[in-house]
């Protein structure tokens, strides 16, 4: 079985954040005696504090202060036991209030993310299917796949599709008990809402449907006693509609709670409700200044916080209407979100901010899509309208700024945010002086010498092969093997190549390089939906090739400015074909451009090994076990050269239209059975093309003392003009080949045939490494970069691959 390296979350998350901690935006240290809300000291610098989720400032006010402190002072710092046991004094006057605030008994967890891990596992029934949105808060993800152990399915869908949405609850209709929505109501980095008029449609639509809301941010600022977003939207709670608010961040206190109208249902998620068993309870000095919150939220008080709050928020978003920042959605909610586009463009601009003192959030991976990176901006009741109006002057004066220098426009962010253009356009690029772009569509049109010397010395990179993939790539009718190609060449003032390379764009598998159990999970799903989780990319290179996609001339003092160039071009062209990825692929680890690349908003992730055999000196093939390890040696006598004389090897130009169907039903049961690289199945033009083209050959291999002559193994080798031999793909008979080390031995006919021809490098592909390195293979290490319009299925991916363990 084909083993290949498949890349981590936690890896990728790991990089982005300690990009932006390197940057000194991330992981920080307050500082001081003393906070009051509107002003935060960080490394020296006092800066008006733009970041803060207390939006109505009562975590400062006197009375939940005085309450905690006297709480202390009767109580004690905890009451260290489990509220299974016993409940410390002050937790039934809480819950009491609470129930006075919205009508409907509480559930008190210690935070929000104990409280979804207590309650998603307990209120979900083994019967039941979940449904997430692509931006819920990551506690409820989090919880959620605690479901996948028992078996529950757990869909995605991109976020606030409500198209999406009903299909998926089609899908699970007639499989599932009750189908359960997990949406927030005020989402924590936008600020936008759930669709929750819509959303109720849907549940009359469909009585299976249930909603579960995390609206930790739509507390106290918004609706009566500052119940929150959603129970202003819903009114009475509905049975199939359960809530999680907060005793913390706004409410100014510590601790979640939980709201739903069944009975049965609280009792249980009481009585055995994972970390509310077997967690400590909440501070008596935490119970104490919730209680001291409540009694606002009782009072007319809470209405008049709520109005001043508001005017704050209608002066900001009145100053940002008169100006072009791309904020991403304009609501009545006390969170903005400046639009950055790139990680190099939030960097540059939250540390001009800093420099001016002011302090913000950075909204990136994995809070929001890679491609989305920007800049949360919360009011609150601490900031002043001078302050907000001072904030406002310096983000209009820097914005442009950190767009220059790193290369960006308003453009290039309203397209990634998919924002209304607020001023006009500029489309055309402007023309460079020191470096020109040729954009050209076909092979036939770049001088073949000129290609062959920079990019054709490797694979199926040169000019024939390149021809040979036009020709049967671009005219197909189908559109899994069909793909547009796109070749750029930058030249400097003398006309001498910086950069050279080229593009595809067609479709892929989401699952390609997931592990073999997911993309047999999915491909169950395809045979009745073929295009399932697959992606319109616009990729360096093409899937039919590997290695160096890329010339650059290092040595060339303008070949930064060349790869700067190539990155606004080929974005430009995503876009304008409206791919929905983006990849650059097959680099060396320690590529020179990567901080470049990853700044303009890629994810860096982990290739697949390639497999290189080269060997100047072919004469020692007689006796080619003794160029291996002495382990290798005695794998290769053992299983390859002993069974060497049950075959019959064949070279061939060209396949008659009996064998062609042969070797294409040998391929068909390759493909079939190899997952670890999972691309769409090649159609017989593309081997029918292969008898056409010189550079072609076939390797075909029949078991000896068979009556029927049919040959069991043949492998499709391409001759690369520049000494390169690539066995591009393979084709077994499985059955008459079991036995005989039928595999082994055609990775060593292509070894011995490229002796034959002298050709000093063997480019042997990328699965089945340590087969490979059996047989002296080298292992070159590569490195890709994705960029995606909404990570969606990158994530959906990851939730996939975790899924091994419920054993697809």
């Amino acid at each position: 079985m084909a083993k290949i390296k498949h890349n981590n979350f936690i890896d990728t998350v790991d990089a982005v954040f300690s990009s932006a901690k390197e940057e000194g935006i991330l992981h920080l240290y307050a500082e001081g005696e003393h906070l009051n809300g509107r002003k935060i000291k960080i490394n020296g610098n006092e800066m008006l504090h733009f970041g803060t989720t207390g939006y109505l400032g009562l975590e400062q006010d006197k009375r939940l202060k005085e309450a905690a402190i006297s709480a202390i002072n009767n109580y004690g710092t905890q009451f260290p036991l489990s509220k299974s046991y016993l409940s410390h004094p002050l937790y039934g006057e809480l819950e009491s209030k609470i129930e006075q605030m919205y009508n409907v008994p509480p559930i008190i967890t210690k935070n929000s993310t104990l409280g979804h891990m207590a309650i998603i596992p307990t209120l979900i029934r083994d019967e039941d299917a979940v449904i997430m949105d692509h931006q819920v808060h990551w506690s409820v993800q989090s919880a959620c796949q605690l479901l996948k152990l028992r078996g529950v399915p757990l869909e995605m869908i991109r976020h606030n599709n409500l198209e999406m949405l009903e299909d998926k609850i089609r899908m699970l209709i007639n499989k599932s008990s009750k189908i359960w929505y997990m949406a927030d109501g005020v989402y924590s980095m936008y600020g936008d809402y759930a669709p929750v008029k819509d959303l109720l449609l849907l549940c009359e639509k469909y009585p299976q449907l249930h909603l579960y809301f995390d609206d930790v941010h739509g507390m106290s600022w918004k609706g009566k006693n500052g119940t929150g977003f959603i129970f202003e939207s819903i009114g009475a709670l509905q049975d199939n509609i359960v809530v999680v608010s907060t005793l913390s961040k706004t409410f100014g206190a510590s601790g979640a709670t939980f709201f739903c109208s069944e009975k049965k249902v609280r009792e249980k998620i009481k009585n055995f409700g994972g970390p509310l068993t077997f967690s400590a309870q909440l501070e008596p000095a935490s119970v104490a200044a919730a209680i001291a919150s409540c009694d606002i939220h009782l009072s007319s008080e809470i209405t008049v916080r709520q109005m001043e709050l508001s005017q704050k928020i209608s002066h900001f978003s009145t100053l940002l209407s008169k100006s072009s920042l791309p904020v991403v959605c304009k609501n009545d909610s006390p969170v903005f979100f400046l639009g950055m586009a790139t990680p190099a463009t939030a960097f540059n601009f939250t540390k001009r901010l800093f420099s001016e003192g002011f302090y913000l959030n950075l909204g990136i991976y994995p809070a929001v899509p890679i491609k989305n990176t920007g800049i949360r901006i919360t009011i609150s009741a601490h900031n002043q309208v001078s302050d907000i109006s001072a904030l406002f002057d310096a983000m209009n004066h820097h914005f442009p700024k950190a767009l220059e220098e790193t290369d960006s426009s308003e453009d290039k962010i309203r397209k990634a945010f998919r924002i209304e253009h607020a001023v006009k356009a500029t489309s055309e690029q402007k023309q460079d002086s020191e470096l020109h772009i040729e954009a050209l569509r076909t092979i036939e049109k770049i001088d073949k010498q000129e290609w062959n010397n920079c990019i054709g010395v490797q694979n199926i990179l040169d000019w024939d092969g390149l021809h040979y993939l036009e020709k049967t790539f671009s005219d197909q009718t189908n559109a899994t093997n069909k793909w547009e190609f796109f070749y750029f060449i930058i030249r400097d003032q003398n006309k001498r190549v910086l950069l050279m390379t080229f593009f595809t764009y067609g479709l892929w598998k989401d699952d390609m390089l997931s592990t073999e159990s997911v993309s047999r999970h999915l491909e169950a799903i395809r045979k009745s939906d073929p295009l399932h989780m697959t992606s319109k990319v616009l990729s360096m290179g093409c899937l039919f090739t590997e290695g160096s996609h890329c010339y650059i001339d290092e040595d060339h003092p303008l070949a930064d400015k060349a790869m700067r160039m190539l990155l606004n071009t080929i974005e430009n062209t995503y876009d304008s074909i409206k791919a929905d990825m983006l990849i650059l692929r097959d680099f060396a680890c320690q590529f020179r451009w990567d901080a470049l690349i990853r700044g303009q908003g890629y994810f860096r992730v982990d290739m697949p090994e390639s497999c290189v055999i080269e060997n100047k000196n072919w004469s020692a093939l007689q006796d080619y076990g003794l160029l291996l390890s002495s382990r290798s040696r005695k794998h290769f006598n053992k299983e390859i050269l002993h069974y060497e004389k049950c075959y019959t090897v064949e070279i061939k130009e060209s396949l008659s239209a009996l064998e062609l169907e042969r070797a294409y039903q040998l391929y068909c049961n390759v493909k079939d059975r190899n997952l670890a690289i999972n691309t769409f199945l090649y159609n017989k033009e593309v081997f029918k093309n292969m008898c056409i083209y010189p550079n072609w050959e076939f390797i075909l291999l029949y078991i000896n003392d068979i009556t029927e002559k049919k040959f069991v193994g043949v492998m499709f080798c391409y001759k690369n003009s520049y000494h390169t031999y690539v066995p591009e793909l393979i084709g077994m008979d499985y059955a008459a080949g079991e036995g005989f080390q039928l595999y082994r031995q055609l990775l060593y006919q292509t070894i011995k045939r490229a002796a034959d021809l002298k050709i000093p490098r063997i480019d042997f592909g990328i699965s089945a490494t340590f087969e490979k390195k059996k047989l002296g293979a080298s292992i070159s290490p590569k490195i890709a970069y994705i960029q995606s319009r909404d990570n969606y299925a990158m994530e959906l991916m990851q939730t996939l691959q975790n899924e091994n363990k419920r054993g697809y």
